[in-house]
């Protein structure tokens, strides 16, 4: 075998060995982010296999893309309705968290560890975006979700925080490399940024929208492929024209997850496994990219950033910027020490290597205790936390949807699923009965564990789920005839 195949046998080994990780994760309670890290440490130089890498270069060209393809899963499979509510919260969250939190880590970087500023803001930045696909990955481990607006608040926090951190990352390696570089000549870069970033997130959205319905393709499997190149360009043509691609790449997920398209269930679901194939391949980098025997010397520092980090940096940035936002005392604690780091700051710190500062591997040494104490202590009492402050709630277990609707180019015809709640117009009448608007259609019912082909006669029971082809203007009656009807008939 020549050094391609074995190669690709390693890489496949190293996969197959992150998948099995997360089964294991499952049974014992451990975060699979962390087996993901152990077994790239141990395929690492000093490792049991040895592997050489140290190709910042290339680590940073993955995290690039792995963030990107992230992000747009996160923004993809993010509903809006629930979002909507926390839009202001998650927004400031996301800019003056992520601001406070990394200007927390810089205070104690300067005045505690002797950093200069530009070199404590630098690792400020680095760790200070939070990552959502952990935390719910950890939830999901123990059957459990938060309650109220938590989830959809942490969700858009986590996919819209990365784009400043990025910013601030490469705002202060400017300062470092550049000697006539100020830090006020970052505002005007980052409305610039920020402000190109949205706008042709939202127009590479309504882009995706209007390919995807049009286009008709032959094969569905084509679609997937569509949706890469989309992602891609969206990314690559937002940073060509000076706007953060990262920002662009969300929003473009965001835009595309308010309206139907064609296989859209199917889209979210490959991205969905893209996006965790990002994340196991940015960890393994981490694992390879270490060297265990450089570690002793920053474990005193890197532990301390991290206590700083978790328990005085992230509530300074979550307090301050959930002010008046009506948010309890309690869910802000929680907030708080949901702040789990994950793949974004292992990217961030491959670009103080690339860009050769004097410190970067001190940068990324200090990083690696970073992400591993955020997701050892924060990933393992994340379950317990929210059950002590009485914000979990079990996982509601809702049945796959074996149909899929292919919305015509202008049709206003949507396919809904309403539960038939105890006491509501619907529950326990026959479907003939309810006087159902004539362009709606009964497709399929969904009872316990079984499925019940719809006719005039069948009698509606709380708590079936009802799949509805209907006009959009006539969802909102089916929502009442479904729905608890507290007014009465």
């Amino acid at each position: 075998m020549d050094g391609l195949e074995q190669r690709l046998i390693v890489g496949a080994l190293l996969l197959v060995a992150g998948v099995l990780a997360s089964k294991l994760s499952d049974r014992l309670g451990v975060p699979a982010l962390l087996f993901f890290l152990a077994i790239g440490m141990l395929a690492g130089s000093e490792g049991i296999a040895g592997i050489p890498f140290d190709d910042a270069r290339l680590a940073q060209s993955l995290g690039v893309v792995a963030l990107a393809f992230i992000l747009f899963s996160g923004g993809l499979d993010t509903e809006w309705q629930a979002i909507a509510p926390v839009m202001f919260s998650g927004i400031r969250l996301a800019s003056l968290g992520v601001l406070l939190t990394a200007l927390g880590v810089a205070a104690f970087a300067h005045w505690g560890l002797d950093f200069g500023w530009a070199e404590a803001l630098l690792l400020g930045s680095i760790v200070s975006s939070t990552d959502a696909a952990a935390v719910f990955a950890v939830l999901r481990s123990r059957n459990a979700s938060l309650k109220g607006r938590l989830r959809p608040l942490l969700e858009l926090e986590s996919g819209s925080n990365d784009p400043m951190a990025v910013f601030l990352t490469v705002g202060c390696i400017r300062l470092l490399t550049e000697p006539g570089a100020r830090g006020m000549d970052l505002l005007p870069l980052f409305l610039l940024q920020m402000g190109l970033g949205a706008v042709l997130g939202i127009v590479f959205g309504k882009l995706a929208l209007a390919a995807l319905n049009r286009l008709r393709l032959e094969s569905e499997g084509l679609y997937p492929v569509l949706t890469l190149a989309l992602v891609l360009a969206t990314y690559s043509a937002t940073v060509l024209a000076g706007g953060n691609g990262f920002l662009a790449v969300y929003l473009t997920g965001l835009v595309m997850a308010r309206e139907d398209f064609i296989h859209k269930r199917s889209l979210i679901r490959f991205h969905d496994g893209l996006a965790w194939l990002m994340q196991i391949v940015m960890f393994l980098v981490l694992g390879l990219l270490v060297v265990p025997s450089h570690l002793a010397g920053v474990a005193g520092p890197g532990l301390l950033v991290a206590a700083v980090l978790m328990l005085a940096a992230r509530p300074l940035g979550v307090f301050a910027s959930l002010l008046l936002a009506g948010f309890s005392l309690r869910e802000q604690l929680l907030i708080a020490w949901v702040g789990l780091r994950g793949a974004v700051p292992i990217i961030l710190a491959t670009f103080p290597l690339l860009a050769g500062l004097p410190h970067a591997e001190l940068y990324f040494n200090v990083v690696f205790f970073v992400v591993i104490t955020s997701v050892l202590l924060q990933g393992t009492t994340l379950a317990w936390v929210a059950r002590r402050l009485g914000l979990q709630a079990p996982i509601e277990g809702r049945p796959e949807r074996p149909l899929e609707f292919l919305p015509g180019r202008r049709t206003t015809s949507r396919l809904e699923e309403f539960e038939v709640q105890q006491g509501s117009k619907a529950a326990g009448r026959q479907i003939v009965d309810l006087r159902l608007p004539r362009t709606t259609l009964v497709v399929l019912i969904s009872r316990r564990e079984d499925y019940v082909v719809p006719k005039g006669g069948t009698v509606l029971e709380a708590g079936d789920r009802v799949m509805v082809l209907a006009d959009v203007k006539d969802l909102e009656c089916l929502s009442r005839l479904f729905g608890s009807a507290k007014n009465g008939d």
